[in-house]
This record gives C-alpha cells, structure tokens and sequence, in this order.
C-alpha cells in the first residue's frame, strides 16, 4: 500500500477502518476489483491535487460530477481528506439545477469525469470556479506535506433536497453524522466483510451515499457498482451467487418484476433460485406497495425490509433484520435514534393516535447550508421535525404521508411542487399553475400539474420538452391538464385537494 500522508491519530473513522484490511476489494466497476489500499491511494492523489500546496481546504465546498464507481468513491474520500466538504452533483440535473448548485453552495472548486465535463465546465468557468477532470486529479505527482487533521465535527458533505420554500436546500452533515449513520446500519443490518452490495442507486442522494455504500466500507465490505440500472443486467448479477446485499427504490423492483415476467421460464428460474442466496434485500426512499412487496417475495423468497429515513436525518426507522417485518411499516426506531410523534402544538401523542415524526439523534444533519432561520424552524427543542406523518401500532410506525401537500415522493425522490409550480409560471404561455401528487403504484407518487393557459394555449408535448430542459428527469410532470382557473379558497389559496381530484388514480 503507498504511504499515506494522513496522520493515524487523526483521520476519521471510516479511513481508519479502511487502513486495517488494504488487501481487501473495496469497489468492483465493470468487473475489475479496487482495493482499500488502491481507494486511499487514490483519495491521497485528489487532496494533493486540490490543495495544490495549500495546508487545508478549510471546509471549501467541491462539487463533483463523477459516474458512479471507483472514481466516484475516490473524489469524495479525496475531497474530505483534504479538509473539504464534498458536494455531489447529480447525473441527471440540467444545466439550470447544476448552476443553481453551484451559486447556493457557493463552490470553491469542480471535478469531472472527462465524459461529463461538457456538462458542468462552462458553468464553472463562467464563474471563475477552479475546475479539473478525474484524470488530472488522479495523475500520480510529487511528495506534500501532511494532510490537514480530521476532526469528527468538521463538515463533511452537503447533499441538496427540495424543501417547502420551493428551491433545493443543502443539507450539511458532519464526519461525526456520517460515522453515526454508518455505525447504526452497519450493526442493525449485520453488516460483514464478506459481503458484497450491488449498487444501482444515484449517489446525490443518502440512499445512495449511507446505505448503499458508506455502510458497506464501514464493515470491510466490497461494493460492485452498476451503472447505468438495467433490469436484466440487475438480475443476473442478484443470481450470480455473489452478491449478499441489496437496496432499492420501490420503481426499481417494480423495474425487476416486470423484466422478471417478461422473461423466459428458464431464465425466471434461474433469477428466482439465484437470487434467494442473497443476505438481505431492502427497500426505501418511497413507500413500497404491499402489491410489490408480495409480488417480489412471490419470486425471491425475499420479504424487502422496508425502513424511513430522509436526507436531513439519515435513516431513523426500519423493520428488524431477524424478527418480524410487517408489510405497510416502516418498524421501529434504530439504537441510538430517538423518534416520537406529536401533535400540531407539539406535545407527544398516544399509539394508535396520528402525529408528526419528530427525530433525535447523533446522525441529525447540523445545519441548512447558509439558511441559519430555517434551520431553527426545522428544530423543535432539539427534535428535527420531518413534516411525515405516522402512527405507532403494535409496536411498528406506519406512514401515513406529508403533513404538507406541496412535497411528492416520487420513484424514491422527495420533490417540491412549488418548485416546479415556480417554472411553469416562467413560462410565456402560462399564467398560473398547480402541482400534486396522485397515487401510481410503480413510483409511489406521480406528478400531476394543472395550468392556466395564456392565448394562445402552449402545445403540452411542447411544454414536456420545455421542461425537461430545465428539470430533472424525475420532476417533470407525468400528467399535464389546461384548465380554465385554479380552485381557490376565500383566502386566496389554491385548494389542491380540488386540483388533485382533476386527476385519477390507476385502478
């Protein structure tokens, strides 16, 4: 292993867990393994090329385009070994959200894949960002001193959410939330090193990053990236024998069912029988249909354990590994992580009794980047205030859904209609607009957006592409409908109630 020049005493936990086993594969990409050793190496080679001589990134923030895999994983433990926090930018956001990124978290410094860096370079130089690809940073170069000290409480990455304000806030987690996250998971779901996690989730979102991966490299354990998600490609490797851990969103197993019943009866065969070798299979992000739950137990011998987090608190709640997991929960709190519910003033509710999901813990986010007033709306005596709504019943939470109509969670991702409410208004052809959710079993939630045309009305395949130019793939409406005016109340306020009955459920 190449010598590390980060002091033992004073590098944070994961790196240390890592510097114990560096013979021992850490990232499979494309079927080539990379070990703990060749991970640290190539982290020491980022920080050298970020700090360019300088003692310590000082919690300058770095934003990083980078494909999933080894590269990925290198960029992020680079940038936090260099004393930066590290900010992921997604794959799929247009121009128009990397840029809103890269203003709000107030970027120091841009790494790219070389593939991407059209994507995200002219962004940076036009702000005068310090911009490089993987392939520069990772060029091997001379000797530097020593990397600056890691302490737990340094921040280690910003990870941007949509909030009820209608815009992405940045969600700021320290060295300290991670190692609480990790350490959790890593116990509750009898983490190994032996085992190896198949990786098909994005890795700007904490599903991604905690579960899927900063637990894996807790353990020792290896992580094989798949990337892009392909449902047959998925399949052969959860049959493969050599995959023990599995995570997804629910439209990812609906994704799978669906290849699954497509297949031929020697191929079902042989995904069902391969894959029932695994250790265990989880689902979250979204609220996972009983339908898909019996379905993918029907094929896999598998009950997914289903469990609540979000990006300002990690995961809070999940179904017990090796007891009971009950279909529609989301079961019990984690050790270590407090949870109660209240009512609207506050003040804890009984079982069988609706509340707020209210969270206490060491793995709650520290701040809203730059927001400090919202970040103490958030808190309530020290009990983060998740705006979900649940009941306790036999022992298990059960979500019943937002306390706020103007979020969806959609194939795993919690998105905020006012947001996308703000763009159609942007729009020459519309005067006002409203955005709900309606019920899909695939995504959990699609969006749905009622506007009112301006003359001449816009042509809506028109109007899809118009957006999709400006939003996420995952925020575009599924459904669009022209309406003469929005339903309002005597106080002006849209009622979305009366907007999401313009749309029906699947049957």
């Amino acid at each position: 292993m190449p010598h590390s020049r980060l002091n033992e005493t004073d590098s944070v936990e994961l790196f240390a867990r890592a510097r114990t086993a560096p013979d021992r594969v850490a990232v499979w990409t494309n079927g080539e393994p990379r070990t703990y050793a060749d991970l640290l190496d190539a982290a020491d080679r980022i920080s050298g090329w970020l700090l360019s001589g300088a003692p310590d990134l000082a919690e300058a923030r770095v934003a990083f385009l980078v494909a999933p895999g080894f590269d990925h994983v290198g960029t992020q433990w680079g940038i936090w070994r260099a004393g930066g926090i590290a900010v992921p930018v997604a794959l799929s956001h247009p121009a128009r959200e990397v840029e809103y990124t890269l203003d709000d978290a107030q970027v120091a410094i841009v790494i790219a894949s070389p593939e991407l860096a059209d994507r995200i370079e002219p962004l940076a130089r036009a702000r005068g960002i310090r911009f490089g690809t993987t392939d520069e940073a990772f060029a091997p170069r001379g000797r530097a001193g020593l990397l600056p000290p890691l302490t737990a409480e340094r921040r280690a990455q910003v990870i941007y959410t949509s909030g009820t304000t209608g815009r992405p806030k940045g969600v700021v987690s320290t060295h300290a939330n991670f190692a609480a996250m990790a350490g959790t998971l890593a116990e509750a779901w009898s983490w190994v090193p032996a085992d190896r996690s198949l990786h098909v989730l994005p890795l700007h979102h904490v599903h991604g990053i905690i579960n899927a991966l900063t637990c894996a490299f807790w353990a020792g354990a290896s992580v094989e990236f798949l990337h892009p998600f392909d449902p047959v490609r998925c399949w052969d490797r959860l049959a493969s024998g050599e995959i023990t851990f599995f995570t997804a969103v629910p439209t990812i197993y609906a994704r799978l069912t669906a290849a699954w019943e497509a297949a031929d009866p020697a191929t079902r065969a042989r995904w069902s029988a391969g894959s029932r070798d695994l250790r265990v299979m989880l689902s979250g992000s979204a609220a996972l249909p009983v339908g898909t739950l019996a379905r993918w137990e029907e094929l896999t011998g598998h009950r997914l354990l289903e469990r609540y987090g979000m990006t300002e608190i990690g995961m809070a709640l999940s179904n017990p590994l090796h007891q009971e997991r009950r279909p529609g929960t989301v079961g019990q709190p984690f050790p270590g992580v407090q949870v109660r519910l209240v009512d609207d003033d506050g003040r804890p509710v009984t079982p069988g009794t609706p509340g707020q999901i209210e969270v206490r813990g060491p793995q709650v986010f520290t701040e809203y980047w730059n927001r400090p007033e919202e970040t103490a709306k958030a808190f309530r005596d020290g009990w983060f205030m998740t705006g979900d709504v649940a009941v306790l019943e036999g022992g298990y939470y059960r979500i019943l859904g937002r306390q706020s109509m103007d979020i969806i969670k959609s194939a795993g991702y919690k998105i905020s209609a006012l947001e996308i409410e703000e763009l159609l208004r942007e729009h020459p052809g519309i005067s006002d607009a409203a955005v709900v959710a309606v019920p899909d079993p695939d995504l959990g939630e699609r969006i749905a957006a009622a506007v009112v045309a301006r003359e001449p009305a816009p042509d809506l395949e028109a109007l899809r592409g118009w957006l999709k130019e400006r939003l996420a793939p995952y925020k575009v409406p599924k459904e669009i409908r022209l309406i003469a005016e929005l339903p309002r109340n005597a106080m002006g306020k849209v009622t979305k109630a009366e907007v999401k009955g313009l749309f029906s459920a699947p049957a």
